[in-house]
C-alpha cells in the first residue's frame, strides 16, 4: 500500500474485501487491413483493476481461460494488485469483435461456452463463506438471462452472510437476443442492490423519462425508493451525480483531453468503492455522508484521468494523489 492511503484512526486498513463477479472478455477491434486487434475488457474486469490500485484487497471471481487471451487478462488482473479467486477454465476466452464503418460501430459477441461463465453458484457460495464480509460488486453481462439466475443465488447467499451488494447496471443490448427478457433480468439484480450506478444511456434503455444531468435526483429517486443506499448516476461529460441517503451532490466532469472513454464508467465507481472502503464507510452511513463530495471529487477525477490514456489504464493511488493535490504537470480543471 501507497503512503497515502496508510490507514489513520477511524479509517478502514483497506483490507475489507471487494470481490468482483462478471465478465472479463477480450474487445478485438476491426483493423482498416482486416486484422484484429485484441484488447483487454470487461467491465467488471475493468472495476476490479481501477479499484486494486487504489490499495484495495481484490478478488476477482470467474474464471480465467487456460488459453493465450486467459493468462493475458490473469497477468494484467495481478499486476493492477488484484486476484483471481477461482481456479482456471479449459473453455475460451469470450469475444467482443468491434467492427466500425463510417464512423458507427457494430458488434459481435461470442459468449457462449466460455471460461467466465464456467463457475458453479455452490462454490462460489462457499468461497463467500470463508471471506470476511464485504462488498460484491456484478453487474453488466452478468446481468444477462440466463446467467442472471446464477447471480441471484449468489446475491441472495451474500446478502444473508452479510456483504453489499454493489449493482452496475451497465447495459449491453447488443448482446442480448431477447432485450425485454435482458431489461427485465437486470431490475431483477437491481432490485438487490444496496449501493447502485447507472449512466444516462442505462436509464434511457430502461426506459427512464426526462434523463438530464439537471434532473439527476429524481432519477436517483426510483432507486433509492427501491432500498438502495447510495447511488450514482453518470452523465458522461456533463459529469456526476452521487446520493448516499439523504444527501447528495453532484458535480461537472473535469476538463481534459479525452483519448478515448473506454472504462471510464468502471473507473469512477471503482474510485466510489475504493474510497468508502478506505475510509470505513461500508457500514457508517453517516461517515459516508460526511465524504460525500470528496468521494464524488475522487471518482471523476480518476475517470478523467483515464480518458486521458488509450483504452482502460485507469490511475493507481499515487498518480489520483497527485493530481488531488494539483502536483501532475497538466492540472485537470474540475
Amino acid at each position: 500500500m501507497t503512503a497515502a492511503l496508510q490507514a489513520v484512526p477511524g479509517q478502514a486498513s483497506a483490507h475489507t474485501p471487494v470481490w468482483v463477479l462478471g465478465e472479463a472478455l477480450m474487445d478485438c477491434i476491426s483493423q482498416p487491413d482486416g486484422s484484429l486487434q485484441p484488447l483487454l475488457g470487461g467491465s467488471p474486469y475493468n472495476l476490479a483493476c481501477a479499484t486494486a490500485l487504489q490499495g484495495m484487497d481484490v478478488g476477482f471471481i470467474n474464471p480465467f481461460s487456460t488459453d493465450v487471451f486467459g493468462q493475458s487478462l490473469l497477468d494484467h488482473l495481478v499486476l493492477n494488485k488484484a486476484r483471481s479467486l477461482l481456479p482456471r477454465s479449459a473453455l475460451p476466452t469470450a469475444l467482443a469483435v468491434v467492427q466500425v464503418t463510417q464512423g458507427q460501430p457494430s458488434y459481435g459477441f461470442y459468449r457462449e461456452g466460455i471460461a467466465d461463465r464456467d463457475y458453479q453458484v455452490a462454490d462460489v457460495v462457499a468461497l463467500l463463506k470463508t471471506s470476511p464480509t464485504g462488498v460484491l460488486h456484478t453487474g453488466s453481462l452478468m446481468a444477462m438471462p440466463p446467467e442472471h439466475h446464477k447471480v441471484l443465488q449468489i446475491i441472495a447467499a451474500a446478502k444473508q452472510l452479510g456483504w453489499t451488494i454493489s449493482v452496475d447496471v451497465n447495459l449491453r443490448p447488443r448482446v442480448a437476443t431477447d432485450v425485454p427478457a435482458y431489461l427485465s433480468a437486470v431490475r431483477d439484480v437491481a432490485a438487490h442492490a444496496d449501493w447502485l450506478k447507472a449512466s444516462d444511456e442505462d436509464l434511457e434503455l430502461l426506459g427512464f423519462k426526462d434523463v438530464r444531468f439537471t434532473n439527476a435526483s429524481g432519477l436517483a429517486a426510483h432507486w433509492m425508493q427501491q432500498g438502495c443506499s447510495r447511488v450514482a448516476l453518470t452523465f458522461g461529460g456533463q459529469g456526476a451525480y452521487l446520493q448516499i441517503g439523504a444527501e447528495r451532490d453532484q458535480a461537472a466532469a473535469p476538463l481534459v483531453n479525452v483519448v478515448d472513454t473506454v472504462g471510464a464508467g468502471d473507473t469512477f465507481w471503482g474510485n466510489c468503492l475504493a474510497d468508502w472502503v478506505l475510509h470505513d464507510t461500508v457500514s457508517n452511513l453517516m461517515h459516508a455522508q460526511e465524504r460525500l463530495g470528496d468521494t464524488l471529487e475522487r471518482a471523476l477525477v480518476a475517470a478523467a484521468i483515464n480518458c486521458t490514456r488509450e483504452g482502460c489504464k485507469p490511475p493507481n493511488a499515487t498518480d489520483l494523489a497527485a493530481e488531488l493535490k494539483g502536483h501532475l504537470p497538466t492540472p485537470l480543471t474540475v
